[in-house]
């Protein structure tokens, strides 16, 4: 499937390192700009530009999963076997860039060469290391986060044997699950096991007196997630940080958790959920000079590396990596990737036609914003306020976690011929 390269067009190399939201979003979008088409949008006609040259893509997209995961879902993936198996797919089934100008690297981006335009990557499998030279580069690797807020595993058939335990462990937890940690993760994933298995005694335990209070999100934001946090089930406990926890023996031979807190309040239960932990940058591949202190990614608001790193007009970085204003979201990622591509190809026709570039740029400020799937309801917050309720879960999450809005937005399948108008 997807479009045959042109005889006549020179042909650009590409090198994406990382194939989640921000880098897939990137390759879609390349791939329509080449053709002349409008960027890759859903519920978008695409508009043919017939006076626009085509392009040959030569895109490479290296990450270390064999699949692209949805990890928006990663709480109901890990409280429902079924929805995991839709969580994760294997790039080789994204029947949208299954195209002869893609091809995808199972491997961890090893070192990048920035000079030289050239970046390593070593085999998952061989452990064998492989040179990539390219003309353009984006970083699009986000963060690590640790076990469970995502899997660790690198295989679909190896993630699926790791949700299906966690899945039967929280099942079977005759003494409750606890949740620590009230941001964003713990929130939908104290949520969704309530919601998936009724049956269940989920408790989310929060260090501070408001539920996400990392985020820059307003008090009505705070406080009616944890209205609807509560109105599923889950049990709320404020002001209660972990001092401790160890695994003990009962009296009936099994194993349970007692959990200790600085109030000297004292709980068991038959499983621990840590959602709390700060993510790590992935960008060690990259020279120090493109990076902070944290190894986020020094950006422009075109997404183009700072100065101050060889051919930075050449290198990007968007999405979770980037180092830029607002809460990573998949959204501003999958926003980003498309900013690039148009970025890319803006550059790539003014060397060709002498078209001067109108670069697509973020706003100096992106404003705190979120949306959290809370069971059958959902809260969304921004600068126009907050708005929660069943009609807020079916407008920002249908009833699969945002898995078809990112499906359809990135065109991940495929575009629908009856949206290209000519």
């Amino acid at each position: 499937m997807g479009s045959v390269p042109h005889a006549d067009a020179p042909t650009v190399k590409v090198f994406i390192a990382g194939g989640s939201y921000c880098g897939l979003s990137a390759a879609a979008n390349l791939l329509d700009l080449g053709q002349g088409l409008s960027p890759r949008m859903a519920q978008q006609p695409y508009i043919h530009h017939a006076e626009l040259p085509h392009v040959n893509w030569d895109i490479t997209i290296a990450d270390e999963r064999d699949g692209f995961y949805h990890l928006i879902g990663s709480p109901l993936a890990l409280a429902d076997a079924d929805y995991a198996k839709k969580a994760w797919i294997k790039f080789q089934d994204l029947s949208g860039l299954q195209n002869p100008q893609v091809k995808f690297v199972h491997g961890t981006v090893s070192s990048v060469d920035c000079e030289a335009k050239k970046a390593t990557t070593i085999d998952n499998t061989t452990k064998e290391a492989t040179t990539h030279y390219y003309d353009y580069f984006l970083a699009a690797t986000g963060l690590r986060r640790v076990w469970p807020v995502v899997p660790q595993s690198l295989t679909r058939k190896q993630y699926l044997f790791e949700a299906e335990e966690h899945i039967h462990a929280v099942a079977n937890a005759p003494h409750g699950v606890v949740v620590v940690g009230g941001g964003a993760v713990g929130i939908e994933m104290a949520a969704e096991l309530t919601h998936v298995q009724p049956n269940a005694k989920v408790t989310l335990v929060h260090s501070r007196d408001k539920l996400l209070s990392s985020e820059g999100l307003s008090d009505e934001c705070k406080d009616k997630s944890l209205e609807l946090l509560k109105e599923t089930g889950v049990e709320v406990l404020m002001s209660h940080r972990v001092a401790s926890t160890k695994r003990v023996e009962t009296l009936d031979g099994s194993t349970e958790y007692e959990l200790e807190f600085t109030n000297g309040h004292k709980m068991f239960a038959s499983q621990v959920i840590m959602a709390v932990s700060k993510s790590v940058a992935t960008s060690s591949y990259l020279p120090s000079s493109a990076v902070d202190e944290e190894g986020y990614v020094k950006i422009q608001a075109n997404q183009r590396f700072l100065p101050g790193t060889a051919n930075n007009e050449y290198h990007f970085c968007a999405g979770d990596l980037a180092k830029w204003t607002g809460i990573k979201r998949a959204g501003a990622a999958m926003h980003g990737g498309h900013y690039v591509a148009q970025n890319i190809h803006k550059t790539v026709l003014k060397g060709r036609v002498g078209q001067e570039p109108t670069f697509m740029e973020f706003p100096p400020v992106v404003p705190a914003m979120i949306g959290l799937a809370i069971g059958k309801t959902a809260v969304a917050s921004g600068p126009d306020g907050t708005v929660s309720g069943e009609d807020v879960l079916e407008s920002y999450f249908r009833d699969d976690l945002g898995f078809t809005i990112c499906w359809d937005w990135i065109g991940l399948g495929g575009r629908k011929q009856e949206n290209l108008t000519a």
